[in-house]
């Protein structure tokens, strides 16, 4: 005789079903035309559950080294546990063990992606969001700088923190460093740019206004109508670069000044638009681990992946704005999700 098919997916989920209408193990063989003795023995070992996990002893650690760990994991923030460890000269202690003790007074984090926002920042975030509550976003040009590598965005790095420390920022630089520094601006459903930063120069007030003049104002500005640049507002972040009486006064000589530079509030990289640009052209150029052996075609890998951004997807960020001033003052001025 051939063995009997094991229950389905579909005939347990309707044993289940009929257990809870108060059928009987018999009435439901007969409903599903199986064998009693099958669906008896599903319900008993359904109703038997999982066996609980045997916890193993730990290697004992005597008080001492356990104040040893607690102070090393407060002064190595996102050390591994064997690195804690071995920084106390604690040998022979396997990593579940370790971990089990860390457990007790740490817990792993992620290094924080963005800067904590004291209370000067929430209330110049929600001034911001006042002030241009009534803008016509359209007519604004968002602009930032992403720097790109040959082997992709730098991992956070994982490990423990101590039980009421916060995990620290990591430096993050716009200049300096390998890689190749790209400039781009969105405004409407138009992508301006990407543009290069000529490999070495590092971005001051001087370098930053030549290189707009080269890019942005000979290759797309300057093609613009009268009525496009009377209404056109320009919007750069606190950069040092950016930031300078040097740039502010060399801006003004180019005609936008006053209302037509968007002061910008400090610490609000999610206010920015274009920063979910560089992570839509980041994802697609780093896409299966992708790794890159010149600056030059990561170069031409970030202008593939520009042209492929269609006007929509600008679009949407750009309309994005009203609901990120609402979410910064319903938040009262805290970070909003990206």
């Amino acid at each position: 005789m051939g063995q009997k098919k094991d229950l389905t997916g579909s005939e347990k989920s309707k044993i289940v079903r009929y257990l809870a209408e108060g059928c009987s193990s018999l009435k439901i063989a007969k409903l599903l035309k199986r064998d009693h003795r099958t669906i008896k023995r599903f319900i008993q070992n359904s109703q038997q559950g999982r066996k609980k996990r045997v916890e193993k002893p730990r290697r004992k650690i005597t008080a001492h080294e356990l104040r040893k760990v607690k102070r090393a994991a407060a002064k190595m923030p996102l050390a591994t546990s064997l690195a804690i460890f071995q920084s106390c000269n604690i040998t022979g202690v396997p990593k579940s063990t370790r971990c089990a003790i860390l457990r007790d007074m740490a817990k792993v984090r992620k290094a924080e992606r963005r800067p904590p926002l004291n209370k000067t920042h929430k209330l110049k975030r929600q001034d911001w969001a006042k002030k241009y509550l009534k803008t016509d976003f359209s007519k604004v040009l968002w602009t930032d700088e992403m720097r790109v590598s040959l082997d992709g965005p730098d991992g956070w790095a994982r490990g423990w923190i101590g039980k009421g420390q916060r995990a620290p920022v990591p430096l993050r630089r716009q200049q300096g460093g390998g890689g190749v520094l790209v400039w781009a601006g969105i405004i409407k459903g138009e992508l301006v740019g990407p543009f290069r930063v000529e490999d070495g120069v590092k971005l001051n007030s001087q370098s930053y206004c030549k290189f707009l003049e080269d890019t942005f104002f000979k290759q797309w500005y300057r093609k613009k109508s009268a009525s496009f640049k009377k209404n056109m507002i320009f919007m750069q972040d606190n950069a040092p670069s950016h930031a300078s009486k040097y740039s502010t006064a060399w801006l003004a000589r180019k005609g936008i000044k006053e209302e037509k530079l968007m002061t910008w509030p400090p610490c609000s990289p999610d206010l920015n638009p274009i920063e979910n640009l560089w992570s839509i052209i980041k994802c697609e150029i780093y896409k299966e681990g992708k790794q890159y052996t010149s600056l030059n075609s990561v170069w031409e890998a970030v202008v593939a992946a520009a042209r492929n951004v269609d006007g929509e997807q600008i679009k949407t960020l750009t309309e994005s704005m009203d609901g990120r001033l609402l979410s910064v003052l319903a938040k009262k001025g805290g970070y909003i999700g990206r």
